[in-house]
Formats: structure tokens, C-alpha cells, sequence
């Protein structure tokens, strides 16, 4: 039950503080839900659901970046550039999903 009410806490105090990376974390969490269902049933509705996840959480991911001050230490922008890069690199594979599925229709 301990370990219940810590996870209960943190979470909660994670989207307090923290509420645009905790929807995208939500978001990226449902994403690999969705599409691991979608690999064990082959239906076309968890995988668009899925990749609709993975875009709305990157482009959140990005506008978030893009928008807030990290501060101008070395590290704080090295860490900037690779989130930036993660979340154009999620976004690329998720529009070529939805390109491929198109194309099989």
C-alpha cells in the first residue's frame, strides 16, 4: 500500500509542477500502449491512435522548447538540442506512418 500512495504522490505532484511535460509523458505512455496493441491485434484504429499520440506529444514537446527560457549554460542547451531532436525525430516516423497507412488503404 506504501508503494501505491509514493507512486500516487508523485504523480501528482508531477503534473503540479510540471503539467505540459506530464500530458506528453500521459500522451507518449498511451502512444506505446496503442501501438503495442496494434502489434497483437493488427487493427488500423490502435495504430492511428497511436501515431496520433506520438505527434500531438512531439510537436507539444517542441513548442514547449521552443517557447521556454532554459537558461545559457552549455549543458541546459545540449539538452535542449537533443530533446528537440528526439521529438523531430518521433514526429518524421510518425507522419510516415500515417503516409504508409495511406498508402495500403
Amino acid at each position: 500500500m506504501r508503494i501505491w500512495n509514493f507512486w500516487l504522490n508523485s504523480l501528482i505532484l508531477s503534473s503540479q509542477y510540471h503539467p505540459p511535460r506530464f500530458v506528453e509523458l500521459l500522451m507518449l505512455t498511451l502512444a506505446i500502449a496503442m501501438l503495442t496493441i496494434s502489434i497483437i491485434l493488427p487493427d488500423r484504429p490502435y495504430i492511428i491512435l497511436g501515431l496520433s499520440f506520438v505527434i500531438g506529444a512531439s510537436t507539444s514537446i517542441l513548442v514547449r522548447e521552443a517557447i521556454s527560457p532554459n537558461g545559457h549554460s552549455h549543458t541546459a542547451l545540449t539538452q535542449q538540442r537533443i530533446t528537440q531532436v528526439i521529438a523531430l525525430l518521433l514526429l518524421g516516423i510518425s507522419i510516415y506512418g500515417f503516409v504508409d497507412l495511406i498508402h495500403t488503404l
